[in-house]
């Protein structure tokens, strides 16, 4: 036993810990500086908040480290339904501002249930496909994992919260290449994506067509089963309209705005505009912690969270984001490597759905941040502000670390 636990800590990834502790720390010092002019009860400072939750995920990470792996995968199902459960139970409360997110639980501070639920998720994904691996080259194999991937997220979607639903979504096609599906049928998971997206010009959507039916004649599937695949992709561009009519106007408006965010540069574009006029204005340097007028004069908003690399780039400087994203960036890679090295498939497609959401919450911020993509509202991981994303991320980086030992047990 003493052998065991001996060999567990000398594999362990320090490094993993060393950069979440780093994010994690240059996220408090940041929010410091963001709530020096906050007003209001304790919790409502962003500093306490971040400061308090950082306890109990401290505890969530180590408490996974004593988990057995073969118990995480023996009970990946049933924390699949819970995931599922909590992010319904709040349709039966009050709403928060015109949504249900949020899970209140008698506690000064309420839980997004959709934060727990995306690892739950990826957890059972993992456990299926590693069950049914000699069965991944078939088609009918990737229905399963399809199904189980779009329960949570369509509820998640009707809550509406379009930004987490999206990233749950996205370690799909990584986590079934990963398992061996053949890439045909990873084209086919995206095609229709691609279909309504191109279907709104009409150059872009042709040269889609040509692509696709390219890809259909060489994969060489049967005539009836190619020309459904054809036609039924033309037949959802057509519907294109009707789902850009079925998308909420602050939806609608941020489409716009990102395409075009001269149209409303006091509406739907302010974010977009304040955020990259305080990265710009801190230079390479920065302006110094506590001197940023973007964000001390109220200007960048949502600036504890989702533009909180905007607050960075103004007081920091531009030198400062690139640590950060080069330490995120250091932590991913760590985790696929991980991935790859690992001699469990179980732990090695959990690890590709982890490292998946985790680069899924850093590309969309970091892209929003810029204007690069329409403002969806996420966080960027140990940095933001957000108690139930915080708990998440750590319980993350606790099932990497407990899955990253080659032992068995």
């Amino acid at each position: 036993m003493i052998d065991l636990r001996f060999k567990q800590n000398k594999e362990l990834p320090y490094g993993i810990v060393v950069a979440m502790v780093f994010l994690s720390t240059i996220g408090l010092f940041v929010l410091n500086s963001i709530s020096q002019h906050q007003k209001g009860s304790f919790l409502d400072n962003p500093f306490n908040k971040q400061f308090i939750f950082l306890i109990p995920a401290f505890f969530i990470l180590l408490l996974i480290l004593f988990i057995p792996r073969s118990t995480i995968h023996k009970y990946s199902y049933p924390l699949y339904f819970i995931g599922i459960v909590l992010v319904t139970i709040p349709f039966f409360g009050k709403s928060h501002a015109g949504t249900y997110r949020w899970l209140n639980i008698g506690l000064p501070f309420t839980l997004q249930p959709s934060e727990f639920a995306k690892v739950f998720t990826i957890i059972a994904l993992a456990r299926y496909l590693s069950d049914h691996t000699l069965e991944m080259r078939k088609f009918n194999s990737i229905v399963i994992p399809v199904i189980l991937l779009m329960i949570p997220t369509v509820i998640v979607l009707n809550q509406p919260d379009l930004g987490t639903a999206i990233v749950m979504m996205t370690p799909l096609l990584p986590m079934l290449y990963w398992s061996g599906a053949r890439p045909f049928y990873l084209f086919l998971l995206f095609a229709p994506t691609m279909s309504i997206l191109t279907a709104f010009q009409t150059l872009s959507f042709t040269i889609w067509a040509l692509i696709l039916g390219v890809v259909i004649f060489l994969a060489r599937p049967k005539i009836f089963v190619s020309v459904l695949l054809f036609f039924g992709n033309i037949f959802l561009g057509l519907l294109s309209p009707f789902i850009w009519n079925s998308l909420t106007k602050y939806q609608q408006n941020r489409i716009i705005t990102f395409l075009n965010p001269e149209k409303d540069p006091l509406g739907a574009a302010y974010q977009i505009i304040q955020s990259k006029t305080a990265i710009g204005s801190g230079g390479i340097f920065g302006k110094g912690w506590g001197e940023g007028t973007q964000t001390h004069l109220k200007f960048l908003p949502v600036q504890e969270s989702d533009f909180i690399l905007s607050v960075i780039g103004e007081e920091m400087g531009f030198i400062m984001i690139l640590v950060v994203l080069a330490t995120i960036g250091f932590l991913i890679l760590q985790i696929i490597k991980r991935s790859f090295l690992s001699k469990d498939r179980f732990s090695s497609l959990a690890l590709i759905g982890i490292g998946t959401i985790i680069l899924a919450h850093v590309f969309v911020n970091t892209a929003m941040t810029v204007g690069l993509i329409p403002v969806k509202g996420l966080p960027f991981p140990f940095i933001s502000a957000g108690g139930s994303f915080l708990l998440s991320s750590y319980l993350m980086v606790g099932l990497v670390l407990k899955l990253s030992v080659n032992y068995s047990d």
